[in-house]
């Protein structure tokens, strides 16, 4: 009998894992697995986790959660030199990652999605040593899921995220960076800046013509010399259709790597609190084995 490892944070999202475990352990035993289960707590993080798999060999590890479970997991990966295949249920609150390698909402059919699937090795972020699946980013909002209370995202979903952002207007100032890469350098005012491997932040599709199979990071600038016209035109963009072009007050492009520095200290990635600034960002080509659904 095959084997796979389900890892879950029992207070993700809204707390669905717990609550579906049962018809998770029923899809993965009717496609002959064995499922072992790891619970992720705040108090013991991913603490034993490496010799659990050892002593397993899973065919991959099963992973429900937001973002931010997924960017811990892959760290913890990394630093203990285990390579084997993601599998991830959306079950955070933005689940961007989960929807950008194709996985459903429906819990049945992102099981069915999983175990008729196949490995693809997509790109993975790392910034001063550390990783990063989905985005990076800088200024206004970016911190704002490390700010929003549990209890408000299990209650509210995404909706939290979006109330706990209309508090950060009043108090918000513009950062003063400088972005060089071979493609572009930019040295100003800036709301936020975006790095992205993913497309979305916060389920809002910035990143229209990123791919996480390029090799590329898909960089936004949302200038700061006028915070409300820049934001009323970012809003226009997100209504508008995908073939909209990035209004002026966004600067695009697309890099291997670039070197940031910042006159603010943090940045935010996946979620977390990321590394202090200046950041030194490469994107790793294909480092991250997932299963994806198979195209139909």
């Amino acid at each position: 009998m095959k084997t796979a490892l389900f890892l879950y944070n029992p207070i993700s999202g809204e707390a669905q894992s717990v609550s579906l475990l049962d018809r998770i352990a029923m899809h993965y035993q009717r496609a002959g697995y064995a499922l072992t289960l790891f619970r992720i707590t705040r108090e013991r993080g991913l603490s034993g986790l490496a010799e659990l798999i050892g002593s397993l060999q899973p065919e991959h590890l099963l992973v429900a959660g937001g973002d931010g479970t997924l960017n811990r997991l892959v760290n913890y990966l990394r630093e203990h030199n285990l390579t084997l295949p993601l599998a991830t249920l959306p079950m955070g609150t933005a689940n961007d990652f989960a929807h950008l390698i194709g996985m459903s909402d429906n819990l049945d059919e992102a099981c069915r999605g999983i175990l008729n699937g196949e490995v693809r090795h997509i790109d993975l972020g790392r910034v001063n040593g550390t990783y990063f699946v989905n985005v990076l980013s800088c200024g206004l909002f970016t911190d704002v899921s490390q700010k929003t209370p549990t209890a408000l995202k299990n209650t509210l979903g995404k909706l939290a995220y979006y109330v706990s952002s209309l508090g950060e207007l009043p108090s918000f100032r513009k950062m003063n960076i400088t972005v060089t890469s071979d493609e572009v350098t930019f040295r100003g005012s800036c709301l936020l800046l975006l790095v992205f491997n993913g497309r979305t932040a916060g389920n809002l599709k910035l990143a229209r013509h990123s791919s996480a199979e390029d090799g590329l990071f898909d960089v936004l600038i949302i200038r700061g010399e006028n915070i409300v016209e820049s934001l009323k035109n970012v809003f226009h963009f997100l209504v508008k259709k995908k073939e909209a072009s990035y209004p002026s007050d966004i600067v695009y492009f697309q890099t291997r790597q670039l070197h940031i520095e910042n006159d603010q200290p943090t940045s935010d990635v996946d979620g977390e609190r990321g590394p202090d600034f200046p950041l030194d960002i490469e994107c790793l080509a294909g480092a991250l084995p997932v299963i994806v659904p198979r195209a139909e």
